[in-house]
């Protein structure tokens, strides 16, 4: 392993000026670094505008590279070859590896990524190596010296990331205690859903907490696919429009498919209620800052088309407003500020079950007509 300063200081030393990402805790280290010094890491929406913003920064003379997820690497397909690649703009990639080498000892989620990820940039002619847990700064800096030859002809390089390879950094937390608990905006919204009721929670902290507060059959928790919550409630609103949905994700997940709110102040489900818990931070990855202290949900939400959008500060306000939005036609939104998190993360779902019975367990309830059992 390489500590998070070796890291960064060796980026430094080659004249690599910028880096842009989405957080993983496999480089949880670097972004704290990095987040310290004023322009020194862009936190991007995902992973394909994070290799857009590097291509705009090489274009103006900067050395970028980018951090981010394999789970997240889809994201960065198209960008990848018609973007960088087709203009040959070099651009360097750190991407962990999770799911890889053995997925049975790795999440659901990244099972079918963690393997294929070699494969897939073999497929896309993409030069790649891999950084291993035992990495040594020797060694590391052979895998830049590798790198720097494609970048320099114009290709694209990446640096596979196993777990353990490079050294955290601890980052500084203080408590909100003006914010309501994500727990008490979750067990809210699964007594407002009732037995008719579907709900939606993203990925991350949101979908452990809910199934360790208030598991149901009508409840579909992710994992993966961040930032797909609010479509996936889009879909089931309209397939089933007498039946109340509501989404409940965190801001980082908001953040990262933000034009989804469009398509549904659009499309205008009567019977879509959708909360953003916002804690300013992607918690599950190590507590990185989100961009959402400039952005104003409810203020998108309006005007998009929402029909109403709210900035909710205390649990009166939000009682207010689910019962508001269970009552007339929406689609409705509320902004909720929460705390970050004190304790031990719940388990996940998939830790009573498989992911695909919970997939029938909510299927099975969602064509159901009528009350849930």
């Amino acid at each position: 392993m390489i500590s998070a300063a070796e890291f960064c200081a060796e980026l430094d030393e080659r004249g690599f000026t910028v880096a842009s990402g989405v957080p993983c805790s496999y480089f949880g280290g670097p972004i704290a670094l990095l987040g310290s010094g004023a322009g020194r890491y862009i936190p991007a929406a995902n992973e394909g505008a994070a290799l857009a913003i590097a291509a705009g920064a090489a274009l103006a003379g900067g050395r970028p590279y980018l951090m981010l997820q394999n789970s997240g690497l889809g994201n960065l397909v198209n960008p990848l070859t018609s973007l960088t690649m087709t203009y040959r703009i070099p651009v360097l990639a750190f991407v962990s590896l999770r799911g890889w080498p053995d997925p049975a000892h790795d999440e659901p989620q990244h099972a079918v990524m963690g393997p294929a990820t070699h494969a897939l940039l073999d497929t896309l002619g993409v030069h790649h190596d891999t950084m291993r847990a035992d990495v040594e700064p020797s060694g590391f800096r052979s895998l830049l010296d590798a790198a720097q030859r494609e970048l320099a002809v114009g290709r694209p390089a990446f640096i596979l990331v196993e777990k353990g390879a490079v050294g955290s950094v601890a980052l500084p937390s203080a408590p909100d205690n003006d914010a309501l608990s994500s727990a008490e905006v979750l067990r809210a919204a699964a007594q407002a859903a009732g037995e008719p009721g579907l709900l939606v929670a993203s990925t991350g902290y949101t979908a452990r907490e809910l199934f360790a507060v208030a598991d149901r059959p009508g409840n579909f928790y992710m994992q993966g696919s961040m930032g797909h919550a609010a479509a996936i409630g889009l879909g089931l609103a309209q397939g089933d429009p007498d039946r109340p949905v509501i989404v409940v994700e965190g801001d980082g997940s908001a953040l990262m498919h933000l034009g989804t709110l469009s398509v549904i102040g659009h499309q205008a489900p009567a019977n879509l209620v959708h909360l953003v818990l916002d804690n300013g931070i992607h918690e599950s990855t190590g507590g990185q800052p989100s961009t959402s202290a400039t952005t104003d949900f409810a203020a998108v939400a309006a005007a998009v088309g929402y029909r109403t959008a709210v900035n909710c500060h205390a649990a009166g306000d939000l009682e207010r407003f689910l019962q508001t939005a269970l009552s007339a036609p929406g689609p409705h939104l509320a902004a909720i500020r929460t705390g970050r998190r004190i304790g031990q993360a719940p388990p996940r779902a998939t830790s009573s079950a498989a992911p695909d019975v919970l997939a029938t367990r909510f299927a099975t309830t969602a064509q159901r007509k009528g009350p849930i059992p």
